[in-house]
C-alpha cells in the first residue's frame, strides 16, 4: 500500500480510528531534509506489513501541524490506538524508521 495523503478531512478515520499503528510523516515541499526522508517513507509505505503510512504536508494542513505541535520537520509520529506512541524529528535511516514503528 502506498503512503496515504492525510488531511483534516481523513485524519481521524485513517489515523486516530485505525486498528493498526500508523506512521505519519509531517513534511513540506521546501524542506531539504524532508525531500531526503520522503523516498524512504514512501518505500516503507509500499511494503508496510501490520501498519499504515501517511503523510501530512504542513503547508497545506497547518491545522494538523498545530494540533500535534509540529515545530520542526521532517517529523515522524507513530500513532497507536489513536494516540501518539513515538516521535522522531529530522532525517533518520530506513532501519531507524522501521524500529520507530516496531518499538511504538
Amino acid at each position: 500500500m502506498a503512503a496515504i495523503e492525510l488531511t483534516t478531512e481523513n485524519f481521524e478515520k485513517e489515523v486516530l480510528l485505525s486498528d493498526v499503528p500508523v506512521l505519519v510523516d509531517f513534511w513540506a515541499e521546501w524542506c531539504g531534509p524532508c525531500r531526503m526522508l520522503s523516498p524512504v517513507v514512501h518505500e516503507i509505505g509500499k511494503s508496510a506489513d501490520g501498519f499504515k503510512v501517511g503523510t501530512v504536508n504542513v503547508d497545506d494542513e497547518d491545522e494538523l501541524a498545530e494540533r500535534f505541535g509540529i515545530s520542526s520537520i521532517p517529523c515522524l509520529i507513530v500513532f497507536k490506538n489513536g494516540r501518539e506512541a513515538k516521535r522522531s524529528v529530522g532525517v533518520i535511516p530506513k532501519d531507524a524508521v522501521l524500529d520507530l514503528v516496531k518499538n511504538a
